[in-house]
């Protein structure tokens, strides 16, 4: 889902070490590198890269939604150099509750908060967006908006449509994530040990004069063809 993303601040105390090159600190990095190791090693996911390959251009990764391991694995899977300039749009409501799960989303992903409850008509999302990444900065967005509680994957909603046409310069990279759904049932909390897949497709871009609904059931079945 593509919503408003709220601007952070971090305070930075005595003793905090200083912020790297993406505002987050010599902990959060490590944090983020420690928790990317073990979402792959919990999921066993393998990477592949079809007709494609890790670049630090700016793009949007959009991605069939299964679980809320679904943004962590997919910037566990990007090397290092790319990760550090993605940023995951995650729902506020859930990752906000708690103080571990707002560092985690704040200060290790530097993620991109949703309120799903509080979409402001003056406010656009999708205007948000582009204001928060500027002209470095890439996003892992879920166009279903809500997960998927039998797998299938559902329409996509329009805000990377709105997304593509404000920012045509950006590559938009199609995402599949096979199994994640059986590993992290919906309403469970500990993982299932099974092997899962993340495939990344070729860049696409809004076409001339597309319409939206054709650009929109192109872009999903961009994303089904990784499931083949």
């Amino acid at each position: 889902m593509l919503s408003p993303a709220e601007p952070f601040s971090r305070r930075q105390g005595p003793g905090t070490a200083a912020p790297g090159p993406s505002g987050r600190t010599a902990f959060c990095r490590a944090s983020g590198l420690g928790l990317a190791a073990l979402a792959r090693l919990l999921s066993g996911a393998s990477v592949r890269w079809i007709a494609s390959q890790p670049d630090t251009c700016q793009r949007v990764y959009f991605a069939n939604h299964t679980s809320h391991l679904d943004a962590l694995l997919i910037w566990s899977a990007l090397p290092q150099s790319v990760r550090e300039l993605t940023r995951p749009v995650a729902a506020k409501d859930y990752w906000s509750r708690g103080f571990v799960r707002r560092w985690l989303a704040e200060e290790v992903f530097d993620a991109l908060l949703i309120d799903r409850t509080d979409i402001k008509v003056s406010q656009s999302p999708v205007d948000l967006m582009i204001r928060e990444i500027g002209t470095t900065k890439s996003l892992i967005v879920f166009p279903e908006g809500s997960r998927s509680v039998s797998g299938e994957m559902g329409e996509f909603k329009s805000g990377l449509y709105y997304l593509a046409k404000k920012r045509p310069d950006i590559e938009l990279v199609p995402v599949h994530i096979d199994n994640l759904n059986r590993i992290l049932p919906r309403g469970e909390f500990l993982p299932v040990p099974l092997l899962s897949c993340i495939s990344f497709g070729p860049p696409m871009w809004l076409e001339q004069g597309e319409a939206k609904a054709d650009f929109l059931v192109r872009a999903r079945r961009a994303v089904l063809a990784l499931k083949e």
